[in-house]
């Protein structure tokens, strides 16, 4: 009996050593490599080509200690790729001049939050309904409602372009959990939040203290709806004085706008544009506001980030002032804007003057607003700001 297990003992293989000491599996009794994760055994390959085992083992790691099944197919489109080129339709656009740099930075932003939480070797056809309620859980952190509704459209914009484009065979399959917040989820956080506008003292009170040109940008904003990105490309062209108004297509849409000045913004301006002005770029000579560094108010710094000197002076006078809350910035005046222009009861003119798209039915029809519907709407506004 001994010299029967003996010989059994003396027929079969022995267990090889690693090639080297800091080599990550072990061999394991079956004749494979083999290394103990999440609990459980996994086989890369026989004792006979380590190398081969060791690649397998390299290429499965990430998905294996998260606990995924890794791809069987290598060689699908990775994550890296699908986001440049989806980047570089995006730069296409923006050299055409049909999509703004600032745009660009937000989609370049959510590629770089995409590749993060997937990886950027990862495999489109490798993502499931999991990886996506795992990013947006990820994505909730820090984020009310309407921020996050914003990231998980920029994600789906992402891998759409990815479909429509023929680099992805299938639909993406982003499960039930991965979706906008509801309509009702949407109330619940505006009613937890301050009404995001001024009141007319405080306006008075900003406008007032601003110095030129800030006081001239803040009087466009509550008197024709302008936010940072306007005032920062108006054109001096642009500005009639002989007539009153400002014809000028909002820069994000190009949609046509014609706003009365005000008194007050005729004579803020007139001031405004007598101040010295000196462009670094040739192309900035006909913008009506200029920084004393001779840059645009708002524009892409280094490193594409963005620059916006029009909210970081007006945040400024609102921490001078004690006026400095969340949500009230620049860009309330918009919503002041619209907020009162609506008691004119005449949205079609609040609309023009915001520069909103109307797809009403009599949108369609409508073919030009007169100006004295216009008047209307910013003497409203006006007479709510300075009335005594």
């Amino acid at each position: 009996m001994a010299d029967s297990t003996a010989q059994k003992r003396k027929g079969k293989p022995q267990k090889p050593g690693k090639p080297y000491p800091t080599f990550p599996l072990f061999p394991h009794a079956t004749g494979r490599w083999a290394k103990k994760i999440r609990g459980k055994f996994v086989y890369f390959g026989p004792w006979a080509d380590p190398d081969a085992a060791l690649e397998k083992y390299l290429a499965d790691k990430e998905y294996l200690e998260a606990g995924r099944v890794p791809p069987v197919n290598r060689d699908g489109l990775q994550m890296r790729d699908l986001c440049n080129r989806f980047l570089t339709s995006k730069r296409n656009l923006v050299q055409s001049d049909e999509l703004a740099e600032r745009s660009f930075k937000t989609y370049f932003s959510a590629c770089e939050r995409v590749c993060e939480a997937f990886g950027k070797d990862r495999p489109v056809d490798d993502l499931s309904t999991e990886d996506f309620e795992k990013l947006r859980s990820t994505l909730s952190k820090g984020r009310n409602p309407v921020s996050l509704g914003n990231e998980i459209r920029l994600v789906r914009m992402i891998f759409k372009y990815g479909y429509d484009s023929h680099l992805i065979e299938n639909p993406i399959r982003f499960g039930q959990s991965f979706k906008m917040p509801s309509r009702k989820t949407l109330r619940k956080s505006r009613l937890n939040k301050d009404p995001r506008m001024f009141e007319a003292e405080q306006l008075r009170a900003i406008i007032e203290s601003a110095s030129q040109p800030l006081k001239a940008m803040i009087l466009l904003g509550v008197n024709c709806g302008f936010g940072q990105t306007d005032v920062a490309n108006l054109p001096e062209k642009d500005i009639d004085f002989g007539t009153g108004f400002i014809d000028f297509p909002r820069p994000k849409t190009a949609i046509e706008r014609r706003c009365p000045m005000w008194p007050e913004t005729d004579e803020a301006l007139s001031e405004a544009l007598t101040i010295a002005r000196k462009p670094k770029l040739p192309e900035d000579a006909e913008l009506a506001f200029i920084t004393k560094y001779g840059h645009q108010w708002v524009r892409t710094g280094p490193g594409g980030s963005q620059v916006d000197g029009v909210a970081q002076e007006f945040s400024k006078l609102l921490k001078e002032l004690k006026l400095k809350k969340p949500g009230l910035n620049f860009y309330a005046l918009r919503h002041t804007f619209q907020t009162i222009g609506e008691e004119s009861r005449d949205m079609p003119a609040v609309k023009s003057i915001m520069g909103h798209v109307d797809e009403s039915m009599s949108g369609a029809y409508r073919e030009r607003i007169s100006d004295e519907r216009l008047k209307n709407v910013t003497n409203t506004v006006r007479d709510w700001l300075f009335a005594e």
